[in-house]
């Protein structure tokens, strides 16, 4: 740590922190220091590099599509926005859409999510049964009223190599990171004045931003702030199968089970039911879990995933947001120096270009620009106006 005192504070250095840093290194009407906390950076621990890494816009909440839609194009464009010198992260999306498939009862909302999906831009197919059996022969239909297919600005991309180049990018416009662990806050009045590091500093701080993933209620906490915000476990699962998918997008099973290709395998899991669905630090993943719940939802969506195989597994965290599963951004109304960018509940590597952008621009500008985020303002939880998301995978 070259210094005792930072303008702007981010605790927590992954997707979300560093997009945050990223973006205050670029925005013009910026200039102070940054200074990112982080405990692992490694990040064998963190959400991003565990997750699934998917990026989609077939979501029920206008404010999710515009969100994604402005992080498809940063993601097309990241080995050039991230580029260090010469060096170009080989950052590349795999566009080969998601497959969101209904049973019959679910399909008027699955033609409700669709008409507003195209209405903003989206390119998204309503496909019959028999158009389903048509495009992907692999797939069971007959108990579907239908899918909705991406045809473009959908798929995944390596989440821990984005995650790297992020990171990387900040620091070489200057953005410092410190290996080390807040463990307490002081304050005086309505402001956080410094930091507490388990390594025994004190960082002085202008603003301090949350971005600590599944221990955000945790850092919350420390400025006197409850936080609706969880660490929930998901389990992902390696799995071979004796036969190809021709043409396989990133599959959402009206069940729950998602599955999609990795290389010359798949990777899948499965949220929890919620009556079982709690906090939960661990990272071993959960067998029996696959053994009873994925693989016969699975094997029924497709039949030659009765004779998979399992060649790995690992377990990485939702940030779940319990309030609404949606993201809480933007400046605590009661703690005036405290931002929040926390509880996507899964989706925060494919949020993250623009919760950084928005965060870079409240700092700086003290609005948002680009993209008005002030729908997720913290102020909704107590004013009882949830965001209403219902494509919650």
């Amino acid at each position: 740590m070259r210094r005792d005192s930072y303008d702007i504070a981010i605790v927590g250095g992954g997707a979300i922190g560093s997009s945050i840093a990223y973006a205050l290194s670029v925005e013009a009407g910026f200039r102070g220091t940054v200074l990112v906390v982080e405990r692992d950076p490694s990040y064998q621990r963190a959400s991003s590099a565990l997750s699934a890494s998917g990026i989609r816009q077939q979501f029920s909440a206008p404010i999710n599509i515009r969100i994604s839609q402005y992080g498809i194009a940063f993601f097309r464009r990241a080995s050039e926005l991230l580029a260090c010198g010469d060096e170009r992260p080989p950052i590349r999306v795999s566009e080969a859409g998601y497959l969101v498939l209904a049973p019959p009862q679910g399909l008027d909302a699955l033609r409700s999510s669709h008409a507003l999906q195209t209405s903003l831009g989206a390119r998204i197919a309503l496909l019959s049964p028999q158009e389903l059996q048509s495009r992907f022969p692999w797939l069971a239909v007959w108990d579907l009223g239908g899918g909705c297919l991406g045809l473009e600005g959908e798929g995944w991309l390596d989440g821990y190599l984005l995650l790297q180049a992020l990171r990387n990018k900040a620091r070489a416009a200057g953005v410092e990171y410190l290996q080390d662990e807040v463990v307490g806050m002081s304050s005086s009045g309505d402001r956080v004045r410094a930091l507490q590091l388990r390594g025994g500093a004190s960082v002085s701080v202008g603003t301090v931003i949350n971005a600590a993933g599944p221990y955000a209620r945790a850092v919350a906490a420390m400025a006197g702030v409850s936080l609706p915000v969880e660490a929930r476990k998901r389990s992902v699962f390696v799995v071979s199968c004796p036969e190809s998918l021709p043409g396989c997008p990133l599959v959402c099973d009206g069940s729950g089970v998602w599955f999609r290709p990795e290389g010359a395998q798949y990777i899948c899991g499965c949220s929890p039911d919620p009556a079982s669905d709690r906090e939960d630090f661990g990272l071993e993943p959960d067998h029996a879990f696959f053994e009873q719940s994925v693989w016969p939802a699975l094997a029924a969506r497709v039949p030659v995933f009765a004779a998979l195989r399992v060649t790995g597994a690992w377990a990485g965290h939702y940030e779940y947001n319990t309030y609404d599963q949606n993201g809480i951004v933007g400046f605590h109304p009661q703690v005036q120096n405290f931002v929040l960018a926390n509880g996507f509940s899964g989706h925060g590597l494919q949020q993250s270009p623009a919760v950084g952008r928005a965060v870079a621009e409240l700092i700086a500008y003290g609005e948002f620009r680009t993209l008005d985020l002030s729908e997720l303002a913290f102020e909704r939880i107590a004013a009882g106006r949830p965001v209403t998301e219902s494509e919650i995978y």
